[in-house]
Order: structure tokens, then sequence, then C-alpha cells
């Protein structure tokens, strides 16, 4: 057997899969009582944030990216919007589970309803790839300033 065959069995087979997983209830995350933030639009958060104390210079950068491309949808420092989007500070976005490259595709392509009830994700327009990595560079930072690793 051809091993683009091979591969292309296994990409659709692992994506059928992965659509049919059971979407799990969004879990509040705990407070520390280390700062937090709280979505500024309408739309209740989703998971409490705690921020950590520093982040580093690509998470400075994939900040200010988060803010200009993401925040909008996902809230400030990924904490979701009820009825909006997904908190990406959640266990279902670590990185054993959503790898690094799932957010480069989600940008990039969008990404079908898979885990939540918002709705599919449409394509950020005007992100690169470099912007991207900053942004997920910011994005475990908050992860792991919350106990998802």
């Amino acid at each position: 057997m051809k091993p683009a065959l091979i591969i292309g069995a296994i990409v659709v087979v692992g994506g059928l899969a992965f659509a049919m997983w059971p979407a799990p209830e969004p879990v509040p995350q705990a407070n520390t009582g280390a700062p937090t933030s709280r979505p500024t639009q309408s739309g209740s958060a989703l998971a409490e944030v705690t921020l950590p104390e520093t982040l580093s210079s690509n998470a400075l950068i994939g900040k200010r990216a988060y803010e200009a491309a993401c925040a909008a949808c996902h809230a400030p420092n990924g904490a979701g919007q009820d009825g909006v989007a997904p908190p990406l500070v959640h266990k279902i976005y670590e990185p054993n589970h959503h790898g690094d490259e799932a957010f480069q595709r989600a940008a990039a392509a969008g990404v079908r309803s898979h885990h939540w009830g918002f709705g599919n994700m449409p394509p950020v327009e005007g992100l690169t790839r470099g912007d991207v990595t900053m942004i997920v560079a910011y994005i475990r930072e908050l992860q792991r300033s919350n106990g998802i690793n």
C-alpha cells in the first residue's frame, strides 16, 4: 500500500474520531487569589483566569496580537464568552489535546465546531504563522498559570 494512502486513511479516521468525541462541560478555573481576567464585552466569562506575575518576551508580543485578533471573541486573556466563543484557558486546549499546530490551523483555515456549541470558527484574516506562534506562547503561559500543562 502506498504511504500517502495510509497517511490519508489515518487522517480521515482520526478526524472522524475527533469529531465524534463528546463535548465536555466548561469547568471554571480555581481562584488562587492572584489577579484575574474578566471579559469587558457582553457575554459572561466561561473561565476565571489567573494571570501570571510576568510574561516572557514572546508571550508579551503574543498578548498584543491576541488582543488585536482574538480577544473580541475569546475575551481578554482567553476567558471565553458565554454565547460567543470558548475559553482558551481550559483543559480542552492543553498541549496534549490541542497542540500548537491546532491553533495555527484554526487561525489560518477556521475550524468546525466540535467541543463547544458556539458554531464554527472562521479563519482569522491578517495573521501570519509567526503571529500565531506568539499568540500560542501567550496562551500557553496563561494556561500554565492556571494549572493547565
